[in-house]
């Protein structure tokens, strides 16, 4: 009998190791087909990791781990997509200067994998801009954007106005950047606790 993955958020891993899945790449299916932004706020504990998770792995054409499920025989498996992950799930930030820290550790990361390097002489907004566009000409092929926890870092400060405020707008200043860069883009998703 198969075991229940409780607390796992890694769809490799809840596939690898043959947990229990409850195929939900119809939606995914279904949502991938819009190229759009998506907005989805849920409760924590609701999948919305293992959501960004999974479709991660869909774009970046990991093809074995879908294997048996709905999506498997839809999707174009050619085809890859550069996808930069932005996440906040970790750890609590309390200062503009750690929100932007973690924001450049982010940045590298997702240069690393891309095997890219964008402008870091500018700021942050620019070195993400500059990852889009560098990404997209480098892959032939929109980016997806994949933001997971968006609002945490404001979350995290929430009783502390001051702050909360400062973390909204270095947010919004990273936040601003796939408005710019909507030419580019295949599929942007956020996903976090607050509306």
């Amino acid at each position: 009998m198969k075991e229940i993955p409780f607390g796992i958020q890694t769809f490799r891993d809840i596939r690898e190791q043959n947990f229990v899945y409850v195929d939900k790449t119809e939606d995914i299916y279904k949502l991938t087909k819009i190229k759009s932004y998506i907005f989805l706020s849920r409760p924590r504990r609701f999948g919305k990791s293992l959501l960004i998770d999974t479709i991660q792995d869909l774009f970046e054409g990991n093809k074995t781990l879908f294997e048996g499920l709905y999506i498997a025989d839809k999707w174009d498996w050619t085809t890859t997509y550069p996808v930069i992950k932005i996440d906040f799930a970790v750890g609590a930030l309390h200062t503009l200067q750690a929100l932007e820290t973690r924001i450049k550790d982010i940045l590298i990361t997702a240069q690393e994998i891309l095997s890219l390097e964008c402008r870091m002489d500018t700021d942050l907004a620019g070195c993400f801009a500059d990852l889009i566009s560098k990404a997209h000409e480098k892959f032939q092929q929109p980016v997806v954007v994949l933001v997971d926890e968006y609002d945490k870092p404001i979350l995290d400060n929430i009783e502390n106005v001051d702050i909360a405020i400062q973390m909204r707008e270095g947010l919004k200043n990273i936040y601003s950047v796939v408005k710019a860069q909507d030419a580019q883009l295949r599929v942007v998703l956020l996903t976090g606790g607050a509306k």
